[in-house]
Formats: C-alpha cells, sequence, structure tokens
C-alpha cells in the first residue's frame, strides 16, 4: 500500500498560506531524501496556456523551490511544447507565457528550460514493453535530469476525463511527435446540422486539416492526426469523435508514455497534485474557466497512480458524486489508472495521510 500524504486548502487560502502547506507536504513525505548535490533536477510544470487562471501559480512553489536547492542540485522548471496552435507551440512563445504567468528566475529562483528544444526535435527514445509501444519518446532534458518533481493541477480533459499526474507525465514529458503518437486513434467528425461555420476550428488546427464547404466544417481524415483541439475549440459542440474506443486507447497510450517518462528513474521521482480551482477542461485551454467546486487541497506521494486515485476520490467526497464522470460521462478515467497500475507504473491501493 502505497502512502499518500494531504492537506486541506481554504476556499481562497492566501499564497503564504499555500506555499506552507507544499513545504509541509514536502517534509513529512522526506522528499529531500531523492535530491543529490550537483545533479539535474527536472521540475514538471504547466505555465498555463495565456489567459488561464487555474494554473499552479509561481507564488505557490517558490519556497519548495528554495528547498529543493538547499540539497545541492540544480532545478529547474520545465515543460514541452504543445501539438496545438497557441502560445506554447515552440520555444520561444513558451518561455514568453511562462514569464508572462510569472515564472521568472526573479520570482522562482530557478531558469525554465523547455525539454524538448526549440521545434519539439530534442528527445530520445526509451525502451518499453507497452500494450502499444515498444518505445516512447521523451524529451531529452526530462530524461537525462536524474531526479524529477511532478507538479500537477488536476482537471478535467475533453478526450481523457481526468489530467493531472499520469497526463502531466504522458504528455508533459513528451515532444510534439509523441504527443501525436498518443493523440492517433482520436478521428473528429463534424455534425453539419450543428455546424456555424464560425471557422474557430480552422484557427486552431495544427495541421489545416479542415476548411469551409457550402457552410459547413469538413475535416480532412489524411490531415488530421488527432489532437483534438477542433472538439475542445467548437463552442456549439459541432465536432465529436467516438470517445468509446478513442478515449480508452488515449489513456492507455499515455499511462504507457508515462512509464517511459519514470522508467529509470526508481526512487528519484516525487508527485504533487493540486486540487485546486478544479475546471471541466485542462490549463491549456485559453481563458478563465469557472471552477466546478470548492478548492480541497493538495496531495504528495512517490507514486502517479495512487495519488491520482487519492485525488478522484477527494473530489468525489467534496462533490457528493463522480464529478469527473458527470462533467465527461463517455469519458472513464478508471481506464487510464487501471492500466498504469498493470504496466508497473504505480498502484492504486493507497493510505491517505492528513496533514494539519
Amino acid at each position: 500500500m502505497t502512502k499518500v500524504w494531504f492537506t486541506s486548502v481554504k476556499e481562497n487560502a492566501s499564497t503564504h498560506e499555500i506555499s506552507e502547506k507544499v513545504l509541509k507536504l514536502y517534509n513529512e513525505a522526506d522528499f529531500q531524501k531523492i535530491f543529490t548535490k550537483d545533479e539535474f533536477t527536472a521540475v514538471k510544470i504547466h505555465f498555463g496556456e495565456k489567459n488561464n487562471t487555474g494554473h499552479i501559480k509561481p507564488e505557490w512553489i517558490k519556497a519548495l523551490l528554495e528547498k529543493i536547492k538547499e540539497s545541492g542540485c540544480k532545478p529547474f522548471l520545465t515543460d514541452t511544447n504543445t501539438l496545438y496552435k497557441g502560445q506554447r507551440q515552440n520555444s520561444v512563445d513558451h518561455l514568453m507565457q511562462a514569464y508572462e504567468h510569472g515564472f521568472t528566475i526573479e520570482n522562482v529562483g530557478v531558469p525554465v528550460i523547455i525539454a524538448d528544444g526549440l521545434l519539439s526535435k530534442n528527445f530520445s527514445e526509451v525502451t518499453i514493453e507497452g500494450k502499444h509501444f515498444n518505445s516512447v519518446k521523451i524529451a531529452n532534458d526530462i530524461l537525462h535530469s536524474e531526479s524529477l518533481v511532478v507538479l500537477s493541477h488536476m482537471t478535467g480533459h475533453v478526450l481523457s476525463g481526468l489530467g493531472a499526474a499520469i497526463k502531466n507525465l504522458a504528455m508533459g514529458a513528451a515532444p510534439r511527435s509523441g504527443k501525436q503518437v498518443q493523440h492517433a486513434d482520436v478521428r473528429p467528425e463534424v455534425k453539419g446540422e450543428k455546424c456555424k461555420a464560425c471557422r474557430k476550428c480552422i484557427e486552431w488546427c495544427p495541421k489545416d486539416a479542415i476548411e469551409i464547404y457550402d457552410g459547413v466544417a469538413v475535416i480532412d481524415v489524411e490531415k488530421c492526426y488527432g489532437c483534438g483541439e477542433c472538439i475542445a475549440t467548437c463552442r456549439y459542440e459541432a465536432i465529436d469523435f467516438s470517445f468509446k474506443s478513442s478515449s480508452g486507447l488515449l489513456q492507455e497510450k499515455m499511462a504507457e508514455y508515462a512509464f517511459g517518462a519514470v522508467r529509470d528513474k526508481e526512487g528519484k521521482v516525487c508527485y504533487f497534485n493540486f486540487l485546486t480551482h478544479f475546471t471541466k477542461e485542462c490549463d491549456c485551454y485559453g481563458k478563465a474557466q469557472d471552477k466546478e467546486t470548492e478548492d480541497i487541497g493538495i496531495l504528495a506521494s512517490y507514486d502517479p497512480v495512487a495519488i491520482d486515485q487519492a485525488s478522484v476520490d477527494l473530489l468525489k467526497d467534496r462533490a457528493g458524486e463522480d464529478l469527473l464522470r458527470k462533467l465527461w460521462p463517455e469519458n472513464d478515467y478508471n481506464i487510464q489508472l487501471g492500466h498504469a497500475e498493470k504496466i508497473g507504473l504505480g498502484t492504486r491501493d493507497y493510505e491517505l495521510i492528513q496533514i494539519n
């Protein structure tokens, strides 16, 4: 049984209160033992798309980063570039977005490095024995770091139902080509009667695979590689796909990519999940989103499967229902948790340790 540490966060808690709770979890879990003098430590985080407000704030983690530096290691904040068209599609724009959200050396005391390089070509193949992959593509600056801290803001997600530690590892440690193969089974379809020809899907399609014909959006299936941006972007619910087949395959592939990201780091990875400002969509969504429930708290663990399972259970308890399934009824997040456990990424069996 894996230990998961938890501390509650009051609604509208101050920056100082949240920062202190993160440090409390760090100390209670004895995370300092995974860091070694002079080694490189990747701190995986999502910097938040432009206009997003739910992401983890730099002020919440500054003290944590200072604590990690006390071990003598060399931490840096990191993420990888996105498939979709936005502020994080290449390293220059990605860095500018991180700085705009306050992730500067002046604010957090460590540099930001985009792990897959300028055009997402900085990666290596990692051998695994998976159901879908024999090898996965992992960004080199994460792969070559000796230790890893995974900071995840838990949200819902249009394709996987749940976005937390497993998804953060899977998509966040992968270059764009690695993200593409995880999404490869997603095939969107346009419901012509609902399409308003507003062209928003065209604006966000990274492969220029959509055009308007006779007042209706048409997707070129030869160009489409299934990133799902058109589905997330369409405000009229005119684009959909077969959740039953595509979501399950995506989630299993995510679990295998997450496994590859930490395969060579046994005993050198720790995780924090933030159950604050929980939203229906992930932080890639380029607008402020309303929260679906009051703030719950922060969790810490050495196991990504256990921390995600505990996060789901705490959300259920607070909401009085399975809120993730209510928000995304066609997406069963249990697929990613079950497959991750099956391939040895972690366990869903945990002991929750409450920290005051």
